[in-house]
């Protein structure tokens, strides 16, 4: 007895693997407008990440004694909130099967690795 596995039409092997790496079902299901809601809101995270991260922890943190101390663990805070909001970001668009989903898995995968250096060069300051 032969054992056949059905895939969704359309997929390729690796965007077979890149769902299950995502923990995501074959069928399509969501919109593009959920997608770009995700996408959305991943940008306004990692805009504040690096508005805090650049801007207010090095040069308004030095003259707020209070806020010296607390940057690495802040910073640690947003950066995990930057991972969380981009990962869902890139489920969404692979959710919905967005035609960018390949650009965006690329460019949010440059940001993690970028975060994750972040967060581990904040875990050592603290």
């Amino acid at each position: 007895m032969a054992v056949t596995t059905e895939h969704a039409p359309g997929l390729t092997t690796a965007d077979r693997r890149m769902l299950q790496i995502l923990r995501l079902p074959e069928e399509q299901s969501g919109s593009d407008a959920e997608a770009r809601s995700a996408f959305q809101a991943s940008i306004v995270v990692s805009s504040i990440r690096c508005l805090l991260t650049y801007i207010v922890l090095p040069f308004v943190a030095p003259t707020i004694g209070f806020l010296a101390k607390i940057g690495p663990g802040l910073s640690i805070a947003v950066g995990l909130v930057a991972v969380v909001s981009i990962i869902s970001s890139m489920r969404r668009f692979w959710r919905v099967r967005h035609g960018q989903r390949w650009a965006y898995t690329t460019l949010g995968g440059l940001m993690l690795c970028f975060i994750c250096f972040l967060l581990v060069r904040d875990v050592i300051a603290l």
